[in-house]
């Protein structure tokens, strides 16, 4: 009975580390809340007004010539992918569910990780996602947008994360290029010097764009996620602590009752 005791407080103490651990990461999961959905709604805000522009220009007849336009008489099947993962773990189902999206994907000819998880999965040099910058996302870009108009590649895909709440994130795919041809007729704007230009000049500016907003929002998921799942563990530590203690105070109270049931016995022999 007192071996039972002796593990059962070991098994206490060792919750309550866990508990004060989850605990430390929830918060500062919290600190980063705030900030990291100011970044998200701000490139949301910007990826949007990029998005306006391009459909603008893509319903422009004479921007069917643009490199970055859909070619419907090719297959396109060389497909790059960029995956979007978090950098850490101990975010609940945040890193799997993209890693399970990319599964149903066709195979691609190569992947572009952001995010350390990502990196670990699928190589490359480490890409901090919680630190990836509007630069990096242009530099990227710049280099994307160069290699498709060379025929390197015909169709490029990224998968991240779509913030809904802070209890509710999806792992979701969207394709960024070639870009399809737009319904938004608006004679009222004049592009100069010609709509093909300015289209050839916009679409890094776009791809950027789209590529930062999906890392931040990502990141915004990837945190909220974290701070529900270590809430989740704080409060099932708590519960497991409680039958614990319960088990131990049993276990005590036997062992006291076995005690003085020996003592009488003894006494009356």
């Amino acid at each position: 009975m007192g071996a039972d005791t002796k593990a059962l407080r070991a098994r206490i103490r060792s919750v309550d580390s866990t508990l004060h651990l989850t605990k430390a990461m929830g918060l500062v999961a919290s600190s980063k809340i705030r900030r990291a959905t100011e970044a998200m709604l701000h490139s949301r805000d910007y990826a949007g007004a990029l998005e306006r522009l391009a459909e603008v220009l893509s319903s422009c007849p004479e921007c069917q010539r643009s490199p970055y336009m859909r070619d419907e008489h090719k297959d396109g099947e060389k497909l790059r992918l960029i995956v979007v993962a978090g950098d850490r773990g101990l975010a609940g189902g945040y890193n799997a569910n993209v890693f399970r999206l990319m599964t149903t994907l066709p195979a691609a000819e190569s992947v572009i990780a952001i995010g350390k998880r990502a990196c670990e999965r699928y190589g490359g040099d480490p890409v901090s996602s919680e630190k990836f910058s509007a630069s990096d996302a242009y530099e990227l870009a710049q280099r994307l947008c160069r290699e498709f108009a060379e025929g390197a590649y015909d169709r490029l895909g990224i998968v991240s994360t779509r913030y809904r709440s802070m209890l509710s994130q999806e792992a979701f795919y969207r394709e960024l290029l070639p870009l399809k041809q737009g319904s938004q007729k608006n004679a009222s704007v004049l592009f100069e010097p010609d709509e093909l230009t300015v289209l050839n000049a916009a679409v890094p500016e776009y791809i950027s764009g789209l590529i930062a907003a999906s890392v931040r929002e990502s990141f915004a998921s990837e945190v909220a996620a974290r701070r529900a799942a270590m809430d989740s563990a704080g409060k099932n530590a708590e519960a497991m602590i409680e039958d614990l203690r319960l088990h131990y105070n049993r276990a005590r109270q036997g062992a006291i009752t076995q005690e003085i049931t020996e003592i009488v016995a003894g006494s009356d022999s």
